[in-house]
C-alpha cells in the first residue's frame, strides 16, 4: 500500500501524461486537448477527459476550458446518458479565446442526422441544483433563479442535446416565481451563440423550463430545435444588437411565448418555424425596457412596453406556420407574464399561414420524427425540427 506521500507523486505523474499538467511545469495551468469527453456513467472527474476516459459532469468539463490556455477550438463531446445538472456550467474562459472558426462546441457524441440517432442517444440534462435567490447578479424579489449553463464567451454553438427544467413549484406562494434559465449570456459584448439540434422540455406541474434560452449581444442563431411545455422559448435581449436567427424550430404547448423580442434590429432571420398550441406567437418588449430588466435599474416588472406603434421594429416572417395560438402578439416585461395584447401589425408575414387549427406531433416514440409535426401535415411541410437533411 502506497504512503501519502507516494500517492500525491504517482497523482501528478498520471496527471502529467494525461496532459492536465505539463512536465516539469506542475504548478502550471492545464493544456486542454481539442476534444473532452463526459459520460455520466463511466466517467469520474479526476480522470483525463480523453474518449477512454472521459469525466462526469459538463461543469468539470467547463472547469478544464477555463483554466487552459491553448489555442485552436475544442469539443466537449456528451455520450448518451441522463446528466444531473447539480451546479451552472460557467464557460468562461481566463487565458484563451475562440473564432468564428475556431469554436467551443458543445455537442453530443451522435446527431440527429446520423443513421444511427434516435431520440433515446441525446444526451439528457435535468437541473437539480440548489435554486439560488438571485438572479443576474443581484438579489431577486421574485424567489431567486437558477443557470444551467452561463456563457462568458464569443464563438460557442451547443448542439444534439435534450434539456429538461427543473423540479420545484415555480410558484410555492403569491409573489414568487422560481425560475430556471437553461442556456444564459448576459454580456451584452458578446457575439455568435449557436444552439442546434436541441430538444427543450419542461412541465408547469414537475419540471417547469422557464426559459430555455435567453441571451444578450449579437448573433444569437438558434435552429433545428424543438421546444415542447416550456414557458418562454428563446428571449434576443440586446436592444438595437443584430445578426440574430431562429429557423426551423418547432415550439409546442409554450405556456408563454413562442420568441420574445426586447427591440433588436430588424434583420433578424426568422423563417420555417411552427409555432402551435401556445399562449403567444411572439413577446414584443421595447430594448430599454429589457436594458432596464437587465441591470435592474428604472422598468417594472409585469409593466407593458412603452413603445407606440410608429417606434415599433418590424420583423419579417418567412415561410412558417402559426397555429392555434391564444394571440399571435403581446407586449410586456418580467417573469410574470402580465402581456398586454397588442396589434401584430409589426409582423411582415411572408409565405407564413396563420391557422386556428391545432398542430398534431409524432407520439411513437420508435419513430425518428418523434416530437415533430405528424409527416404529412402541412405542419411538416415547413421543415421544423431537429434534421438538417430532413430528406436524407
Amino acid at each position: 500500500m502506497m504512503n501519502r506521500r507516494q500517492a500525491v507523486k504517482a497523482t501528478l505523474y498520471a496527471a502529467a501524461a494525461a496532459g492536465i499538467l505539463r512536465p516539469g511545469h506542475l504548478s502550471a495551468q492545464p493544456a486542454v486537448p481539442s476534444e473532452i469527453w463526459v459520460n455520466p456513467a463511466t466517467g469520474a472527474d479526476t480522470n483525463s477527459g480523453a474518449k477512454a476516459t472521459p469525466l462526469r459532469t459538463l461543469a468539470e468539463a467547463a472547469r478544464r476550458v477555463n483554466q487552459s490556455n491553448a489555442s485552436g477550438p475544442v469539443t466537449v463531446v456528451l455520450s448518451e446518458g441522463i446528466y444531473a445538472v447539480g451546479e451552472t456550467t460557467l464557460l468562461k474562459p481566463e487565458r484563451r479565446s475562440f473564432s468564428k472558426t475556431e469554436r467551443l462546441t458543445i455537442r453530443a457524441e451522435v446527431l440527429p442526422d446520423d443513421p444511427e440517432w434516435h431520440t433515446g442517444r441525446m444526451p439528457t440534462l435535468i437541473h437539480t441544483m440548489p435554486l439560488p435567490k438571485t438572479w443576474n447578479g443581484r438579489p431577486d424579489p421574485l424567489g431567486g433563479a437558477a443557470d444551467g449553463m452561463m456563457i462568458e464567451t464569443s464563438h460557442v454553438s451547443i448542439q444534439g442535446l435534450k434539456v429538461l427544467g427543473m423540479p420545484v413549484v415555480e410558484t410555492p406562494k403569491p409573489g414568487l416565481i422560481q425560475r430556471l434559465y437553461a442556456i444564459s449570456r448576459l454580456r451584452r459584448d458578446l457575439e455568435d451563440l449557436e444552439v442546434a439540434q436541441c430538444v427543450f422540455i419542461g412541465d408547469d406541474l414537475t419540471n417547469p423550463n422557464h426559459v430555455t434560452i435567453i441571451a444578450n449581444g449579437n448573433g444569437v442563431n438558434v435552429h433545428h430545435c424543438i421546444l415542447r411545455g416550456v414557458k418562454i422559448s428563446v428571449v434576443y435581449w440586446s436592444g438595437g444588437s443584430s445578426g440574430h436567427a431562429m429557423r426551423n424550430c418547432f415550439c409546442d404547448g409554450v405556456y408563454g411565448s413562442g420568441v420574445w423580442t426586447a427591440g433588436i434590429a430588424g434583420d433578424f432571420d426568422y423563417r420555417n418555424n411552427v409555432i402551435a398550441n401556445c399562449n403567444y406567437a411572439w413577446t414584443y418588449q421595447g430594448g430599454a425596457s429589457a436594458l432596464a430588466d437587465a441591470g435592474g435599474r428604472g422598468g417594472r416588472q409585469g409593466a407593458p412596453s412603452s413603445a407606440t406603434p410608429q417606434a415599433l421594429t418590424h420583423y419579417k416572417v418567412v415561410d412558417s406556420y402559426f397555429a392555434n395560438n391564444r394571440r399571435l402578439a403581446g407586449s410586456g416585461t418580467g417573469a410574470r407574464l402580465e402581456y398586454a395584447d397588442m396589434d401584430p401589425s409589426f409582423l411582415e408575414l411572408a409565405g407564413t399561414k396563420v391557422t386556428d387549427q391545432p398542430v398534431v406531433f409524432e407520439r411513437d416514440q420508435t419513430k425518428r420524427n418523434y416530437l415533430h409535426p405528424v409527416a404529412g401535415s402541412d405542419a411538416a411541410k415547413v421543415g421544423a425540427g431537429l434534421f438538417l437533411n430532413p430528406g436524407a
